[in-house]
């Protein structure tokens, strides 16, 4: 989890804990994951809630974090897979790697007021190698920003 990704959540912490307790009840975690856009089956939730609270009904921030990163890798799992997903469509072959036309192709579709300058600029900073074709790392980094 990345610093600010970290600030994000401790500020959403600190708007259901007014009174600066270090503590927010374990009912309001529902809110603020659905307020942050993390996806989440309730069971499951309900399950972590119970392991984090220590009979009180609340959570302190480190409980909440752990709940949140556990989302959140779920979210990221997902988001590689559908990633993948995408990869394999431009790798009609099954070769590993997509060629820079097809990067090409997925820029353009992304952002059409790209010209071809700025698109050239774009595939040479993705393909590091300068292979001419772009493998799923490369392909994850540019999207992700990773």
């Amino acid at each position: 989890m990345s610093d600010e990704q970290e600030a994000v959540l401790l500020k959403a912490f600190q708007m259901f804990d007014p009174r600066k307790s270090g503590f927010i009840e374990k009912d309001r975690v529902r809110t603020i994951l659905t307020t942050l856009d993390f996806r989440y089956d309730d069971a499951e939730l309900g399950k972590l809630l119970e392991g984090e609270d220590e009979g009180t009904g609340q959570i302190n921030f480190d409980s909440f974090r752990r709940i949140a990163q556990h989302y959140q890798e779920e979210d990221d799992a997902a988001m590689e897979q559908e990633l993948k997903e995408a990869f394999r469509l431009y790798d009609k072959a099954g070769n590993g790697y997509i060629p820079v036309a097809s990067l090409r192709e997925i820029l353009q579709a992304l952002d059409d007021k790209l010209n071809n300058d700025q698109l050239d600029e774009m595939i040479a900073e993705i393909d590091t190698d300068g292979s001419g074709t772009v493998d799923f790392d490369e392909f994850m980094e540019m999207m992700t920003g990773d």
